[in-house]
């Protein structure tokens, strides 16, 4: 990373921390890189740090244990707000804008916090790459005037893991875990249950030591997308793999030879 890119994303988060600031924090690599700078920033200022946490029932359960964890290397304020997306038939119904509606949700709860606390400064993790993707979330991001420092300064998602490791952070190397509706095509009504099922899936794969893993599910149909370097690990263990799949009740197990590829129910 270049040390001028560098130098100018800590010049800004040092600007932003002239205030107390409020950061939407999952405990994924972006949100963790932008809590650690923004104490960074503090001990400068003097300004406080929160980070704000949504416990929802759409992210991949290990989520809250993985926020936690960074959190032990911070002084940041921690607060954690219980949210139930699918109270909200539209999400349910999950629309091909379902991104933006839930982003739209969930950081309206963040303001909120905000506003009670009298935080002035709200931020997120998106990164420049983000701005190149099919990102409906985005949208609500601006709509709610909440800053995206990573992204303004053009860090991209190699190097928010490069200045990761830089700060220490242990979640530097962790795969990206995004919402589990984008395990499901548009238009098909949101099954917690099933995406529970999917969630069970994915960290038992994981467990057999593959990294990126997103389980997609077409009705009765199973389409496991992995890194192609991993192919052998799935034939190795293919009996196991299968009895444990077919919880999620597709009839059909296939594995996509294209591999992972971040938002293919985008394609």
């Amino acid at each position: 990373m270049e040390e001028r890119k560098k130098e100018r994303f800590k010049k800004k988060m040092r600007e932003y921390l002239k205030d107390d600031v409020c950061i939407a924090f999952s405990g994924g690599v972006d949100s963790s890189l932008l809590l650690s700078a923004a104490c960074e920033a503090a001990g400068y200022t003097g300004k406080k740090v929160y980070a704000v946490t949504m416990d929802t029932v759409l992210h991949p359960s290990a989520d809250m244990e993985i926020a936690k964890s960074v959190l032990e290397k911070t002084k940041a304020e921690h607060s954690i707000i219980q949210i139930d997306e699918l109270s909200d038939p539209n999400i349910q119904n999950n629309p091909q804008n379902r991104c933006y509606l839930c982003k739209k949700a969930l950081y309206s709860h963040v303001v909120s916090f905000a506003e009670e606390k009298n935080i002035p400064v709200l931020m997120e993790g998106t990164n420049a790459d983000d701005l190149h993707l099919y990102r409906p979330g985005l949208k609500a991001v601006r709509e709610l005037n909440i800053q995206t420092p990573l992204a303004d300064c053009g860090i991209t998602k190699k190097e928010v893991r490069e200045l990761a490791k830089e700060y220490q952070i242990p979640v530097a190397d962790r795969p990206a875990a995004p919402c589990l509706a984008t395990r499901l095509p548009y238009g098909e009504k949101i099954d917690l249950e099933l995406l529970e099922r999917i969630d069970e899936g994915e960290k038992f794969l994981k467990g057999l030591g593959l990294g990126d893993v997103r389980i997609r599910v077409h009705r009765n149909i199973l389409r496991l997308e992995i890194n192609p370097e991993g192919f052998p690990i799935i034939l190795q263990n293919r009996k196991e793999i299968l009895e444990n799949l077919k919880k999620t009740g597709c009839v059909y197990i296939t594995l996509d030879l294209e591999g992972f590829r971040s938002g293919s129910m985008d394609l």
